[in-house]
This record gives C-alpha cells, sequence and structure tokens, in this order.
C-alpha cells in the first residue's frame, strides 16, 4: 500500500496521513480474513459433504436405504458447490492488490507502524508523547492477543471434542463390528481421526499457546488500568508512570515472545538434552 503524503505538509498532517494508513490497512485485513474463510469454508464443506455421501452410499450399498438422508444431503451440497463457485470466480476478477494474502497485508501494516514511528523520530517528537502513542495502541495489542488465544482455543477444543467423541465412538462401533461390516470402516476411520486430533493436539500445544496469549492480554490490561485508575504501582508522576508502563508492557511481550518460541522447540530442546 503506498502512502500518500502532499509535498509541504506539516508535522501533524503527516503523521495523521501515517494513522490512516494504518487504519486503512487494518480494515483491509478483517476484509481479507472474511474473503478467505468463505472461500476456503465452502469449498472444504462441498469436499466434506461429496466424502460423506461416497462413503455413506459405498458403506451401506444395498443394505440401507439413504434416499431420505440423500434427499436433504444432495441439495445442501449443491449449494455449497455453488457457493464456492461464486467465491472462487469472484476471487479472480479481483485486482492483483485485492488478492494479496493475509500474510502480505499484515507484513504492510508492520512496516506502516514502522514508518509512522520513524516520521514520529525524524520530527523530534518527545519520548513522552511517542510514550502516549505507544499506550494508545494498546487496545489494539490486546485484542489481536485476545483473538489469537480464542483462535487457538477453538482449535484445542475441536481436537479435544474429536478425541472424546472418536474414543467412545470407536468403543461402540468396534462392539458392534461383527454385524453389519461396515461398521469396521467405521472404526478404523474414527481411531485414525482420534489420532490424527491427538497427535496434532500435543505437537502445537494449542492449548498452551492460547493459555499464554491470554495471560500476556490479562496482564497488559491489568498495568493499563492502573495506569489509568493511578494505582499501585503507578502512583507517580505521569510521565515515570507513563515510562514504567512502556517498560512493563515491552517485559511482558518479550516474555510472551520467549514462551512462543519455547513452544515452537521439539521436545529434546525445551528437555536441554539432544
Amino acid at each position: 500500500m503506498t502512502l500518500s503524503i502532499q509535498p509541504g505538509s506539516g508535522p501533524t498532517e503527516q503523521l495523521l496521513a501515517h494513522a490512516t494508513a494504518i487504519l486503512e490497512l487494518q480494515e483491509k485485513i478483517r476484509t481479507r480474513k472474511a474473503q478467505l474463510r468463505a472461500l476456503y469454508g465452502a469449498g472444504l464443506s462441498a469436499l466434506f459433504a461429496v466424502l460423506a455421501i461416497f462413503v455413506a452410499t459405498v458403506s451401506t450399498w444395498r443394505t440401507v436405504d439413504l434416499a431420505k438422508v440423500n434427499g436433504i444431503a444432495i441439495p445442501l451440497t449443491i449449494l455449497c458447490v455453488i457457493a464456492f463457485g461464486v467465491f472462487s470466480l469472484n476471487e479472480n476478477v479481483r485486482e492483483p492488490q485485492d488478492r494479496k494474502s493475509v500474510r502480505q497485508l499484515e507484513l504492510e501494516l508492520e512496516i506502516a507502524e514502522e514508518r509512522r514511528l520513524l516520521q514520529a523520530s525524524q520530527l523530534g517528537v518527545p519520548v513522552n508523547q511517542r510514550q502516549f502513542t505507544y499506550k494508545d495502541s494498546l487496545p489494539r495489542e490486546l485484542e489481536q492477543l485476545r483473538k489469537e488465544a480464542q483462535h487457538y482455543r477453538r482449535i484445542h477444543n475441536a481436537f479435544q471434542s474429536i478425541i472424546i467423541l472418536g474414543s467412545l465412538g470407536t468403543t461402540t462401533a468396534a462392539s458392534l463390528a461383527d454385524n453389519p461390516g461396515y461398521l469396521k470402516w467405521l472404526t478404523v476411520g474414527l481411531s485414525f481421526a482420534v489420532g490424527v486430533s491427538a497427535g496434532f493436539t500435543g505437537y502445537f500445544k494449542y492449548r498452551e499457546r492460547s493459555f499464554y496469549l491470554q495471560q500476556t492480554a490479562d496482564a497488559i490490561e491489568q498495568h493499563a488500568t492502573a495506569f489509568e485508575l493511578g494505582i499501585s504501582p503507578y502512583v507517580g508522576d505521569e510521565e515515570d508512570n507513563l515510562s514504567k508502563l512502556t517498560q512493563e508492557v515491552e517485559s511482558l511481550r518479550v516474555e510472551q515472545r520467549k514462551r512462543e518460541q519455547q513452544l515452537d522447540q521439539p521436545h529434546e530442546g525445551r528437555d536441554g538434552t539432544v
């Protein structure tokens, strides 16, 4: 995204132009996420629906009449396929700059924020004013941390649900596997789903990632609230409190990054062994 600053603009106008560019990029990221969710959601729904109909038809061929079920499943599958086709067509007709990935837009957002900071430092903005700007950005930081925590929490809960329901379903299907035969395939499928879910949960540690993100967000919010209310440890002068708040928040962010790096390491690395 190119930032347009009129020649001869004053320092305030230049900083406002950077802030406007940042807000526009944030809105683009939200819109792009919604577009990709709709596209991939429709595609995956159509794929899973087709596979489910195929597996159910093959497994119950000439043993169970699925006419009533197919009367509902097939139209829903067709709707998913049509929706995926419409979303794909819209994706293809968009301009190249409108087809950027979320990661590219987030990178542009980070660059835009760095540009604003560089512009502020070149204009000789006092440190306390930059700290006030940093404090004003804390709500967006909290929102981002909580969104990521909720994202990982949802993934963890989904895998845990598969593990619980799959384990119960596997036991039930195994006890009935002698009659009829298609329950054996159901047992295999459920066992595979349970194994995959347990493996992903153990390797990527979604629960721990969600917990640490939420913990960091709560700690930052606690410091921000204490600063606003003037309670301990922010009982001194406003400039000292602002400096202390900036230092505490940065320490929490550094600690969070270290936790993420630790979670990304294999078990051997975390245990200190090779």
